[in-house]
C-alpha cells in the first residue's frame, strides 16, 4: 500500500491540539512537510519543532484566526506561493452549544465564516499547486451531524451541513486533476471539544458530566470514547496515494454510533 508522502507538503487546520495536531504527527510521520496553523504562535513553535522528520523534512506554523477570512486567504496564498500545498486538512472549533431554535442570526454568521468561508479562501489559495502537481488532497473534518443531527447542537448542525454539500461539489469540479475532497466525520473523541460539550449539558440538565459521559457511551457501539490519533490516522490515509479514487463521501470515525448508511 503506498502510504508515502515524501516531497508533499500539508498545511492543517486547527494544528495546536485535538484532532489538528494528530493529524500533523500522522502526516510527518508518513514523510509530508508540514505547516501548522492556528492562533496560538508560542504553541504552534513547539509543535513544529516536536513533529517527526527524516532527513529533509521541514515543518513550519502559521498564526492565523480563521475568522479574519481576507488575511487568511492573504497568509495562505504567500505560504503556496514560496512552497505550493498538496494537502489541506480544513478543522476548526465546533460553535456554541444550544437549540437551533433559541439561536441568534450573528451566531450563524459567526459560524458560517468560521467554517465553510474560512475553507473556501484556503482552498483557493492552495489549488492552484494541487492542479499543477495533478495531486492533492482536501480533508474536512466536520461532525455526524451531517448524517444525523445531535441534539442541543443547532448552530453545529447547520453548518456542518453547508459544510458537507460544499465539499461534495467541490469534489466533482476538482476531481479531474488528480485532487480528491473527503470529509472525516468524528464522534466522541477525546478532545477539547468532547470536554465543552459536557460542561455545556451538565449546565443544562444538572447532571453530572460524568453521568452524562456514560449516557454517551451507551450510544457508541465499540463503548468508548476515540483518541484524537485514530482520528489523525484516517485523515492521513486519505490524504495518501492509495487513497486516491476515494472522493467526495462523508466517512464516519465514530465506533459504530451514526445509525444511518
Amino acid at each position: 500500500m503506498d502510504l508515502d508522502l515524501t516531497g508533499k507538503h500539508a498545511l492543517v487546520c486547527g494544528a495546536s491540539e485535538g484532532i489538528g495536531r494528530a493529524a500533523a504527527r500522522e502526516l510527518a510521520l508518513l514523510g509530508a512537510d508540514v505547516t501548522l496553523l492556528a492562533r496560538r504562535a508560542d504553541v504552534l513553535e513547539t509543535l513544529a519543532d516536536e513533529l517527526p522528520r527524516s532527513d529533509g523534512q521541514q515543518h513550519a506554523w502559521i498564526s492565523a484566526d480563521v475568522l479574519d477570512t481576507d488575511r487568511l486567504r492573504a497568509q495562505a496564498q504567500a505560504l503556496a506561493a514560496g512552497k505550493p500545498v498538496h494537502i489541506l486538512v480544513n478543522n476548526t472549533g465546533g460553535p456554541p452549544g444550544g437549540p437551533v431554535n433559541a439561536a441568534e442570526s450573528d451566531a450563524f454568521e459567526r459560524a458560517f465564516r468560521q467554517h465553510l468561508l474560512a475553507n473556501q479562501a484556503l482552498a483557493q489559495a492552495v489549488l492552484p499547486g494541487m492542479r499543477a502537481a495533478r495531486f492533492g488532497r482536501i480533508v474536512n473534518v466536520i461532525s455526524t451531524s451531517v448524517k444525523e443531527p445531535i441534539a442541543g447542537l443547532g448552530v453545529s448542525n447547520t453548518i456542518r451541513g453547508a459544510v458537507a454539500s460544499w465539499a461534495k461539489t467541490l469534489a466533482t469540479e476538482v476531481g479531474g486533476d488528480g485532487i480528491t475532497v473527503n470529509n472525516v466525520l468524528p464522534g466522541y473523541t477525546r478532545t477539547q471539544r468532547l470536554d465543552q460539550i459536557l460542561g455545556d449539558r451538565a449546565k443544562a440538565t444538572g447532571q453530572p458530566e460524568d453521568a452524562i459521559a456514560k449516557g454517551m457511551l451507551a450510544t457508541v457501539p465499540a463503548g468508548r470514547f476515540a483518541d484524537a490519533s485514530e482520528l489523525g490516522a484516517v485523515i492521513a490515509f486519505l490524504c495518501s496515494p492509495a487513497a486516491g479514487y476515494i472522493n467526495g463521501v462523508n466517512l464516519p470515525v465514530d465506533g459504530g454510533r451514526t445509525k444511518s448508511l
